[in-house]
Formats: structure tokens, C-alpha cells, sequence
């Protein structure tokens, strides 16, 4: 007879929390907005401006920003019902707010990428931009976000290319170490990658994304360039030839835009959010809330939800 043969009654099984996420390059109080997004830095955002508007299917009903920062991008999903915009760093978040002001369509979230507060296959659209390249466990998070979006949604994807131009040069001519033809992801500095096009062409199909079109982006990344061209024709330059892309990927930025693809598990009924560390439906936006399967507490404070499993790490 076995032990709980003995028992009375069955006892709960504690839940048990995910893995324990890799680390995160964190821009909680750092003046990024300001030091990254000013000056010559103008023609990389006009560039990916471009790009995601030729990528980014131009309305539905829900939409997610991964690694959102201060909402740079967020002025072009005007034409989605819902946009959340995830973000680890609550600093950036409360600057996407004051950029953003008081518009209902924005949802902001806490959260790591790596544990998405999200029920399954509930966006239509997901936007992940200069983030891949902070990602230490890229596998992971391509699984939680094919895992978000319904079969047949968008996913537009941005990361850093190791095979671009200037990185093939300097290694033939011996003045980088690292081989950019290699498959391998490089980190060139902490919690810094570039990645080879045809890894994250074959990771996107290992976890169920149908890869459509590729941009060459930012292909005028050149101090020179960007002091002494026009920043309007510069960009507009750039624009004319990111569809090369399609083509050969040698561009410091490529965009990737994919499709879901394959059965995924139906959604819960009610609100979009899930519980990070047991998975279980959460029914409330705009309020603090416990999940009813855990009973772990996640706080609601000053317009932002707070579902970072470990907000200190």
C-alpha cells in the first residue's frame, strides 16, 4: 500500500516557479533616452522608423512592444485597439507615460521577456526592437513569444547582424578576432551580441515562426555620412535600399518580419494577462490583483503593472 494510501486527504502541490531567468542588461535610472537618443543617433531612428512602418501590419486588436524602453516607436501603432508595452526598467517606463500621456490603447507592463505576464496565442502583433541583442538565452524568449501570439500573427523582430560590412573588413584585414562568418552569437562586449542572419533564420523556424521579409537597415551608420548628408535623404537613402535585404544581409541592423505558424493552446477566457510564475489567468487591468492558482500578489501603482518575478535582480 503506498503512503498516500494513509493520507486523509490529498494536500495542494506548491507551485513551482520558472527557471530562473538569465540576466538582463537593465537601463533602470540610466539617462538612455538622452544619451543614446540625441544627436548624430537621429538617422538610426528615422531609419527604423522607416523599417517598421514597411514591416508592421498596419492595424489590429492587440499589440505588444517587447523591451519598449520610453515608447520611441509607440506614436506608430495607431491603428491597434490595445498596445502593452513591456519594459524590465520601471524608470523607462514612467518616461514612455510622460511621452505618451493619458491615451487608454496603452498598457504598461514590468516584465522580463524571459516570463511574459501573458496568456497564450492573445496578440496579434509582436514588436521587439535593439533588444535581441541583450539576450543571453535567445531559445527562451522566442518560446514565450510564440507562445503570446495567435497562429497566423506578426512578428517583427530587430537584432544586431555580425555579418554586416564593417565587421567583414575589419576581420580581413586583421583587425577583429572574432569571425563574422562563424554561426555563433558574439558578445563584444557584456550583455552585448551580434548574431549571424541564417542562426536567427534557423531559431525563428525552430520555434514556429514562418520568416517573410528582411530589411538591410541603418546601412549608413557612418559618423561622417550622418554629419555632412541631410538627415531627411540620408534616411530616405537608407529607405530605398533596405529591401536588399531579401536578398544578402549585410546591414549592422536587420529587420525580420515572421509569421506564427502551427496550432498553439487555446486562450483563457477574459483578460489577456497570466500569471509569470504559475501560468494561471489573471482577470483584472489597471488594478492590483492575486492569482488565484498561486496566490502570488502582483501590484498595480502609478498606471504601471508590476510582474517582474524578481524586480531586484
Amino acid at each position: 500500500m503506498s503512503i498516500r494510501a494513509h493520507e486523509s486527504s490529498p494536500q495542494p502541490t506548491p507551485p513551482v516557479s520558472p527557471d530562473p531567468a538569465p540576466a538582463l542588461c537593465d537601463y533602470e535610472g540610466s539617462a538612455y533616452r538622452v544619451e543614446f537618443w540625441t544627436g548624430e543617433r537621429a538617422f538610426e531612428d528615422q531609419a527604423e522608423r522607416l523599417a517598421l512602418r514597411t514591416l508592421l501590419p498596419p492595424s489590429g486588436a492587440r499589440l505588444v512592444e517587447i523591451g519598449a524602453g520610453f515608447g520611441r516607436l509607440a506614436d506608430l501603432y495607431a491603428g491597434y485597439t490595445q498596445v502593452i508595452l513591456v519594459e524590465p526598467a520601471l524608470s523607462m517606463l514612467h518616461q514612455a507615460q510622460e511621452r505618451l500621456g493619458h491615451d487608454a490603447r496603452f498598457i504598461f507592463v514590468r516584465s522580463s521577456v524571459y516570463d511574459l505576464p501573458l496568456q497564450d496565442q492573445t496578440l496579434d502583433t509582436v514588436v521587439m526592437v535593439r533588444v535581441l541583442h541583450h539576450l543571453v538565452d535567445v531559445p527562451r524568449a522566442l518560446t514565450e513569444l510564440r507562445r503570446i501570439v495567435r497562429p497566423g500573427g506578426a512578428f517583427v523582430l530587430e537584432f544586431a547582424n555580425k555579418r554586416n560590412l564593417k565587421s567583414i573588413l575589419r576581420y580581413l584585414t586583421g583587425r577583429q578576432q572574432w569571425n563574422p562568418f562563424s554561426p555563433e552569437q558574439v558578445e563584444f562586449v557584456e550583455l552585448n551580441f551580434d548574431f549571424h542572419p541564417k542562426t536567427i533564420r534557423s531559431l525563428l523556424k525552430e520555434n514556429h515562426f514562418s520568416v517573410g521579409k528582411q530589411l538591410n537597415v541603418s546601412q549608413f551608420r557612418v559618423a561622417w555620412l550622418k554629419r555632412h548628408v541631410p538627415l531627411k535623404a540620408l534616411a530616405a537613402l537608407d529607405s530605398a535600399l533596405q529591401w536588399t535585404g531579401a536578398f544578402a544581409q549585410y546591414a549592422p541592423s536587420i529587420w525580420t518580419l515572421a509569421e506564427a505558424v502551427g496550432a498553439s493552446p487555446a486562450p483563457a477566457e477574459g483578460s489577456f494577462f497570466a500569471c509569470p510564475v504559475c501560468g494561471g489567468a489573471l482577470a483584472k487591468v489597471g488594478q492590483p490583483q492575486s492569482c488565484p492558482q498561486c496566490g502570488h500578489d502582483w501590484a498595480y501603482a502609478d498606471g504601471i503593472h508590476e510582474f517582474r518575478i524578481n524586480p531586484e535582480a
